[in-house]
């Protein structure tokens, strides 16, 4: 039997409804809906750029200019965006069916702007900046030009404060990833193609714990067969659905 779309939708909201503890991941898929490029895929930034170039502390060191006006334009650019309908309506479903954490592989800051108050940041925010050599924080500053600044407690450069090539993840967050996606009882996985890891463990650490994997994509991905439910297409389109579902149940 073939169940469609409207039965699908009905059958997640029921299942967040019920849930205990829900989490959500998202990759590029849903910034991209919001107009920011994504890395990977046949129209990627990495196939017209050089990941080691312009995404790593070696990178850095050897064009301190070019990465820092590479990162600056970023930054300018995720401002220039807005959480699409999917960022709002996961920020809503947030104060309806609490708790619910989203883990995100992006660092366009879009979740928190829509209102989510508990997001888990793998890969670092790019409106964040730390120094070099040892990790000073430091507050953006609207002089900053095209020149990297320097730390104002140790003299080092300061950086984008993200993962790069060849960095760990920050540690604090990559452990409550894995913490709640093996004691939740449902996973949303949003928007990624499933290959960039360890974020891509995470849904199959939940759906071997006993959670109800639901995937939210526009093509299948590597968890599409593992998915309990998929739903095929925007998630600007179908997580408000599931939210207006929830409310006519409410």
């Amino acid at each position: 039997m073939i169940i469609g779309m409207e039965d699908l939708i009905a059958r997640t909201a029921e299942i967040l409804v019920r849930s205990e503890m829900s989490v959500v991941s998202t990759g590029a898929g849903i910034s991209r809906e919001s107009g920011i490029p994504t890395f990977r895929g046949s129209d990627g930034i990495w196939n017209r750029l050089s990941p080691e170039e312009l995404a790593s502390r070696e990178g850095f060191i050897s064009n301190p200019d070019l990465v820092w006006r590479w990162y600056r334009q970023r930054l300018f650019t995720a401002r220039d965006k807005q959480p699409n309908p999917g960022h709002i309506a996961l920020a809503e479903l947030e104060r309806i069916i609490s708790p619910l954490t989203v883990i995100t592989q992006n660092v366009d800051n879009l979740h928190s702007r829509a209102g989510s108050s508990d997001v888990v940041e793998l890969h670092g925010n790019i409106e964040r900046f730390k120094c070099l050599d040892y990790e000073h924080p430091a507050e953006f500053d609207p002089e900053w030009g095209d020149e990297p600044p320097l730390c104002q407690i140790c003299g080092s450069y300061i950086r984008p404060d993200i993962v790069w090539f060849g960095e760990p993840l920050p540690r604090e967050e990559i452990e409550r990833a894995f913490r709640v996606s093996s004691g939740c009882d449902a996973f949303l996985v949003i928007g990624t193609s499933g290959t960039v890891q360890p974020a891509a463990q995470l849904p199959i650490l939940a759906s071997g714990s006993g959670a109800v994997l639901i995937e939210i994509n526009v093509a299948e991905s590597a968890f599409s067969d593992r998915a309990d439910i998929f739903l095929k297409g925007r998630s600007g389109e179908i997580l408000p659905l599931i939210l207006n579902k929830i409310k006519e149940n409410k």
